[in-house]
């Protein structure tokens, strides 16, 4: 399994792979059982596949947390870190963890230090059962010091049984349910905002979930809209929140491998990137 994900992986980027099953306990051990290349030092040795091609500026070092419910994890991470690579210079940590289901464990932030050394983490986790508030807590205290991130699809219905709102506070949005899978005709509801800026106007996505919002936080600001055929109303699906003067982007959009797949959504990925780093 560790074999397969990591051959479904392989980038132009330099790439430590986190894959384990439940069992898994150490980093070490799951960087030896992917055959995970070395981090790069600082002067870049280690780097795999760096051309000619690849975009100019200060490398940034990333971490995607993908797992549990619902979705194809190992692809989607892929093409995030393709999507995002070809606009930006990123050294990538992945971790797909959970197992299948919506009660796993995510090693990786066992730690209460577990994003240091990151510039920005890419959540994509779907464990709507989990409840746990300490791990909530040391997700959250990471990026309520600053650390940007981009929260994708099932990660707003991630800790979802929860009864405080420490987690919703830091995606911006509150949501419980979706509507049923549709091709959805995307309303652009900032045009001049950096990331939406020359994007696709008339985008309609690959058959996808419209996400209810039940509460749109404060410090959220909606970039594009959609309205649900169900009851009528028009929801958020992207959107930027500013965390105690962290820079998240969240989007709803992202349940089947057609929307990844689809170019317009790849390039909202990569403008998100740019925006949340501030390189926009």
């Amino acid at each position: 399994m560790q074999r397969s994900l990591f051959a479904r992986l392989g980038l132009a980027a330099a790439v430590v792979v986190l894959a384990g099953s439940l069992s898994d306990r150490q980093p070490s051990a799951w960087q030896q059982a992917a055959g995970a290349a070395p981090a790069p030092d600082s002067q870049g040795q280690g780097r795999r596949g760096r051309g000619p091609r690849e975009p100019a500026g200060p490398r940034v070092k990333a971490l995607v947390v993908s797992g549990g419910c619902c979705h194809d994890y190992p692809l989607q991470a892929r093409i995030i870190m393709d999507a995002v690579s070809r606009a930006v210079p990123v050294d990538w940590m992945v971790a797909v963890q959970g197992g299948r289901g919506t009660t796993g464990q995510l090693p990786v932030y066992d730690s209460p230090d577990w994003a240091r050394g990151y510039d920005i983490v890419v959540h994509n986790e779907c464990l709507a059962d989990v409840t746990d508030p300490a791990l909530i807590k040391r997700i959250t205290d990471a990026h309520k010091k600053g650390l940007p991130g981009l929260v994708i699809h099932c990660a707003m219905h991630t800790f979802r049984a929860s009864t405080e709102d420490v987690w919703r506070e830091f995606l911006g949005v509150t949501t419980r349910r979706h509507t049923n899978q549709f091709n959805i005709p995307v309303k652009i509801v900032a045009a001049d905002h950096a990331i939406m800026r020359g994007f696709k106007p008339d985008w309609v996505t690959p058959s996808d979930e419209l996400y209810v919002i039940d509460k749109f936080w404060p410090q959220s600001k909606a970039l594009a809209s959609a309205i649900s055929p169900e009851d009528k109303k028009e929801y958020p699906l992207a959107w930027t929140n500013d965390y105690h003067g962290a820079r998240v982007f969240g989007t709803t959009l992202g349940h089947g491998n057609a929307t990844f797949e689809d170019p317009a959504f790849q390039d909202l990925l990569a403008r998100a990137f740019k925006w949340a780093l501030a390189r926009e």
